[in-house]
């Protein structure tokens, strides 16, 4: 059974390894989808109608965009791998890009502003985010934008590939550390019942011999050998527990006292005074000819 459950996890955990590894090593159409809405733009060609004006006007912006999107990607990306250009984030800051922009494409700062615009206002999804002073509040002018930032990195296939069994193995130990835990606890958990259930034999081994010693003793009282019909508690412990042995089996003994007072009713427990001591004895109370005859 647990070869069965072991060949059944590690066939799961190669399933999560290589579902990891494709997860993490990203989709490849991404950004083609981005590039696909930018050429969805409108034509910023409001004041004239003419095609030729539109189509220029189409062309610049979506050169602008894809010229923003590349770099912020390849930024990003340059970031999440090792981070070569010692950038404080990847979110690049609006200045940067628009000088970037400037000198690329030779586009003014309206045409860049004008392609922040339609990002703010398109529903669409470019794999550009404009964000503000705060990260988590949105951004609803351009204005406020501080930083651009890729939604998609661009990473080499080496870079993907580390970092999808950098994840995959971190995954793994973080699962084998739970599944060891869980078996220790199991282990543990074992040991506590077998612990618990040796304990409990003994206890009813010492419980026996507990009645043994008082019904013996009560015997030799009436023939006459013993001084007294009872006898004390702790001298039926010294005379059962070697002096080595009544530190370990401390509880053990407690438990068997504990379960003479609430379940034998042959045994009775009172307090004598004994060589100027009170001490708690016991005293075996069935009549002496049932003892006689049981034994």
């Amino acid at each position: 059974c647990l070869s069965r459950l072991l060949f059944w996890a590690s066939l799961g955990l190669l399933l999560v390894f290589l579902g990891i590894l494709w997860v993490k090593m990203g989709k490849p159409s991404a950004p083609q989808e981005a590039e696909d809405n930018m050429k969805l733009l409108p034509v910023d060609c409001d004041s004239k109608t003419d095609e030729f004006c539109q189509a220029k006007q189409k062309a610049a912006l979506l050169e602008l965009l894809h010229e923003l999107y590349n770099f912020l990607a390849i930024q990003a990306g340059n970031f999440e791998c090792g981070n070569p250009e010692k950038l404080k984030s990847k979110c690049i800051p609006v200045m940067e890009a628009q000088e970037y922009l400037a000198n690329v494409t030779s586009s003014s700062s309206a045409k860049f502003e004008a392609a922040l615009t339609w990002i703010l206002s398109s529903n669409k999804d470019v794999g550009i985010w404009l964000k503000g002073e705060d990260p988590s509040e949105m951004v609803t002018t351009v204005d406020k934008v501080v930083c651009l930032e890729s939604a998609r990195p661009r990473m080499g296939v080496g870079c993907r590939l580390s970092r999808a069994l950098f994840t995959a193995v971190t995954n793994l130990l973080i699962f084998f550390w739970c599944l060891a835990f869980l078996w220790g606890l199991l282990i543990l958990l074992k040991y506590r019942w077998r612990k618990s259930e040796e304990e409990e034999q003994a206890m009813y081994e010492m419980v026996k011999k507990i009645i043994d010693v008082v019904q013996d003793h009560y015997v030799d009282w009436e023939q006459d050998m013993e001084r007294y019909p009872y006898v004390g508690i702790l001298h039926v412990r010294d005379t059962l527990i070697p002096p080595q042995s009544r530190r370990r089996m401390k509880r053990v003994w407690d438990r068997a006292v504990e379960f003479l007072a609430s379940n034998e009713s042959r045994i009775q427990t009172e307090s004598h005074r004994v060589a100027g001591e009170d001490m708690l004895v016991w005293r075996w109370t069935k009549p002496s000819s049932f003892s006689d005859s049981e034994r």
